[in-house]
């Protein structure tokens, strides 16, 4: 079986670690304080953090300081979202150390500018498509934007190298992956994907390990890690060598 890479999440609202379900404002379950989460994961393993800043992602607040606290403190590959927009912002996140970011809402917005960051870093910028309704969203999902096999394809035209799709609908639900989502867009890029969205089991990681072959490279688990649905350790140990 080939392995997945994992990335836990720590999505950070307010100073906390939380996670939303289906990205929905007043719907956080609270998980303390983040930086001792990324610690956590990286005690139980793991090589890859998926770190945002939901505040910034929403365009309310910001909790910079701990996002950048994070990624200089704790021993980890940091992949950072939230609120990365323009030049200098992106600059910013890229400068704290991390080793990629991720766009969303800027895809949508300002998709020459999108072009320009992955031509300027194609290594390190990520393009975040957040499916809901089967309209990419942008503003913390809070907006509609295009069709998704339209931009797609713009992207991939621009030369984007990964993709970290979710389902909105699954997002903090443990309701399962969207399998037929995910095959979707492995289908028509040659960029890899990260899965993200209601993983809930190890089952849920099998399943995306089949999709491995069609680009399929790593996955974001969140809600099932903090409720103790599985540990990282278990996870690990069910995909093999790369998770």
């Amino acid at each position: 079986m080939s392995g997945l890479t994992l990335l836990p999440a720590v999505d950070v609202q307010s100073g906390q670690a939380v996670q939303l379900v289906q990205g929905r404002s007043g719907s956080a379950q609270v998980f303390g304080d983040p930086v001792a989460a990324a610690q956590r994961w990286r005690d139980e393993g793991a090589e890859w953090l998926h770190l945002v800043d939901l505040d910034a992602a929403f365009g309310h607040g910001s909790n910079a300081q701990v996002t950048a606290r994070i990624v200089a403190e704790v021993d980890l590959k940091v992949e950072l979202s939230g609120g990365i927009r323009d030049q200098a912002s992106l600059e910013r996140a890229l400068e704290s150390g991390c080793q990629r970011v991720n766009l969303g809402t800027a895809a949508l917005e300002y998709p020459a500018w999108c072009a320009q960051a992955i031509a300027q870093w194609p290594e390190q910028v990520a393009i975040s498509l957040d499916v809901k309704h089967g309209r990419l969203a942008g503003r913390g999902w809070t907006s509609l934007g295009g069709p998704l096999e339209e931009t797609v394809a713009r992207l991939d035209q621009a030369g984007c190298r990964r993709y970290v799709v979710t389902d909105v609908a699954s997002d903090g639900t443990l309701s399962g992956p969207n399998l037929e989502l995910l095959a979707q867009v492995c289908r028509q890029t040659e960029a890899k994907v990260t899965a993200s969205g209601g993983i809930a089991s190890l089952d849920d990681l099998i399943h995306l390990s089949e999709l491995s072959e069609s680009g399929l490279d790593a996955a974001i688990v969140g809600t099932a890690l903090y409720v103790g649905a599985f540990t990282l350790a278990q996870a690990q140990a069910v995909l093999g060598p790369g998770s």
